[in-house]
């Protein structure tokens, strides 16, 4: 129950604070609005470039689950049934990327972007956030692939089953509790990407929600108010999203979980 109440203290804080003047905000930042103020989530959902804004991220959060999704069980299963000579220091390569926190690499990754003409393209937002979530999926991956059956793979391969046909018609179909599991850490990282985003795109159309809360940065001030509403609104679909997925997940974490 306590860690219950520090995970929903916030989120349940930034919704009443939608419904709260910028003066009972000071005063009151974390009760019950005592004089509820609905203008200020009017004002978001009048404000028809939040509706751009949450396509964008959309279209950037599906393209970066499938791409992830694609490569990572594609390449957890090359490591999981094809021993090749290197294969664990090409493994562990991909882990390693997993030490190091993403703010790490803004610098390279911006001169990388630019070099490959990326600048304000989806491709350099989506390409980066596969890239940064493949050492954590691919660990998932294998790991739940090594766990099935090994009888499956060598009856597959006495009927003639190239790996292709094994991976396509047998593999993904057990494996949906881990798809389902990684591809919801990726959607609600990529949904709620501020960095990279900021980083790479200079075109508003092609802002993602995240980047829309600086319309609420006046010259002499920020509407707080306003900003927790238009949070509020935002992350919706995420959290949607992460609570009709939760028995995969459990199921998915269960059956990937790292022997020890």
């Amino acid at each position: 129950m306590l860690v219950a109440g520090f995970v929903l203290l916030p989120m349940v804080a930034t919704l009443f604070g939608g419904f709260k003047s910028l003066g009972e905000l000071r005063t009151n930042p974390f009760g019950i609005p005592e004089v509820w103020e609905l203008e200020h989530y009017a004002t978001v959902f009048a404000d028809g470039s939040i509706w751009i804004l949450m396509k964008n991220s959309l279209i950037i959060a599906a393209l970066s689950v499938i791409l992830t999704l694609l490569v990572g069980t594609m390449t957890a299963f090359t490591f999981s049934h094809i021993k090749f000579s290197g294969y664990k220091y090409v493994y562990s390569y991909f882990l390693m990327g997993m030490m190091f926190p993403a703010a790490a690499a803004i610098l390279p990754l911006f001169l990388r972007i630019r070099d490959l003409a990326l600048l304000d393209t989806l491709p350099g937002i989506v390409i980066p956030q596969v890239a940064f979530g493949l050492g954590f999926s691919i660990l998932l991956f294998r790991t739940f692939f090594e766990q099935l059956p090994a009888e499956l793979f060598d009856a597959a391969r006495v009927d003639g089953c190239s790996y292709a046909k094994f991976y396509l018609h047998i593999i993904l179909p057990l494996s949906t509790p881990i798809l389902a599991t990684v591809g919801v850490f990726v959607l609600v990282g990529s949904w709620n990407n501020y960095l990279l985003p900021l980083l790479v795109l200079n075109t508003e159309d092609m802002y993602p929600w995240t980047l829309g809360i600086m319309k609420y940065r006046g010259e002499y001030g920020i509407a707080w108010n306003k900003i927790l509403a238009y949070v509020s609104v935002t992350i919706t679909p995420a959290i949607v999203f992460f609570l009709l997925a939760q028995k995969y997940i459990v199921a998915g974490l269960t059956g990937g979980a790292v022997k020890g």
